[in-house]
């Protein structure tokens, strides 16, 4: 059974971080520094413990003016990095997109390092830190070059999706990137242009079927990989779900197995998980994906019950205020690729944006 709380929390998964309303601020927070920002993230971080986060929050803002940086948060990132100090919010395509046109000179990731590879592939120029080199991501781990140069041994002239939670190396053995949010359109695309009917596309084996079910037409060779985040939900946690808290409107990332997708009312990736419930304001609903999902896309909609599943991406954790504050102190650590391989995955990635 999943660890659930319900909580009606509160923001958005893609884009600026959106205007907080006035009414938004609780009584008791207008003295507290920064007040406004406290509004968002008052439901999970106390008023005794704001004014320790605020150091951070007023240096790393202080540091972004001194230093013209910006700070881009992935949707999983902890609510007060999410709501704080990201200037540019989203899933991994909206970070994507947004990293080619950033006017800044440094980049901060607060996200994992696949995420920080494909800004610097995106902006060569740009400096491009990760607080922690740490934060990585078992999809990435997945899979290797060599393992890409061996299925292409195995299967000539089929080409290679590969998901954007993937090493720079990976993504320069592939011919197109995805992320969950444009999969089943890029794969269309690449069999449109190449003419075929079968494609390889990894590493995600779930998300793969779950694009299957969508192309039947053309057949999908998965690889084995595995998000350890959404390979934990099951089908049952989904039917207690709905026992327990009835009416709970059920959104599923496709990450999770097919059998967990198929138990949803709808699935997506994170901005469209997002859209959804700023689409449909449903009563009471559920994320299932990573939890701190759940607190960010609240904050924008105060009127929705959020039941939240705590499966938490231990490598998100890794990233915290004080070490993106460190990070701008201390211009550590720039991420670096080796060109040749820079050229080959900036390709594959480019392909991809391409497509619309």
């Amino acid at each position: 059974m999943l660890d659930v709380n319900v909580a009606a929390r509160t923001e958005t998964a893609e884009g600026f971080a959106p205007a907080f309303t006035p009414d938004s601020v609780p009584a008791a927070t207008p003295a507290l520094p920064l007040a406004h920002l406290y509004a968002r993230v008052s439901k999970h971080v106390t008023p005794a413990e704001w004014p320790l986060i605020v150091r951070d929050v007023e240096a790393i803002e202080r540091l972004k003016r001194e230093k013209n940086a910006v700070v881009l948060g992935h949707n999983y990132q902890a609510p007060e990095i999410f709501n704080t100090v990201a200037d540019i919010v989203g899933d991994s395509l909206a970070l994507a997109r947004e990293a080619v046109t950033v006017d800044a000179d440094i980049i901060v990731m607060a996200g994992v390092h696949f995420m920080a590879e494909t800004a610097k592939l995106l902006n060569p120029s740009k400096t491009v830190l990760m607080p922690d080199m740490g934060a990585g991501c078992s999809l990435a781990e997945s899979i290797t070059a060599a393992d890409i140069r061996l299925l292409r041994q195995h299967y000539p002239g089929v080409p290679v999706v590969t998901y954007v939670n993937t090493s720079a190396e990976v993504k320069a053995e592939s011919d197109y990137c995805c992320t969950s949010g444009n999969a089943v359109k890029v794969v269309r695309a690449v069999a449109k242009e190449w003419g075929v009917n079968r494609i390889l596309m990894l590493p995600d084996e779930y998300l793969a079927r779950n694009v299957q079910k969508e192309v039947p037409e053309i057949e999908l060779i998965a690889w084995k990989g595995h998000c350890e985040v959404h390979e934990r939900f099951t089908p049952s946690d989904i039917r207690d779900l709905r026992e327990n808290h009835p009416g709970v409107v059920v959104l599923a990332h496709p990450e999770c197995p097919p059998e967990v997708v198929a138990e949803a009312d709808f699935a997506g990736s994170t901005a469209a998980m997002a859209d959804y419930v700023g689409d449909h304001k449903p009563a009471r609903v559920v994320l299932i994906t990573e939890c701190s999902m759940a607190d960010n896309v609240a904050v924008s909609h105060p009127e929705v019950e959020f039941v939240r599943p705590c499966n938490l991406c231990p490598h998100m954790r890794r990233i915290t205020l004080p070490n993106i504050r460190r990070a701008l102190e201390t211009m550590t650590t720039p991420v670096e690729i080796d060109p040749a391989i820079a050229d080959r995955a900036r390709l594959a990635v480019e392909r991809m944006l391409a497509i619309r």
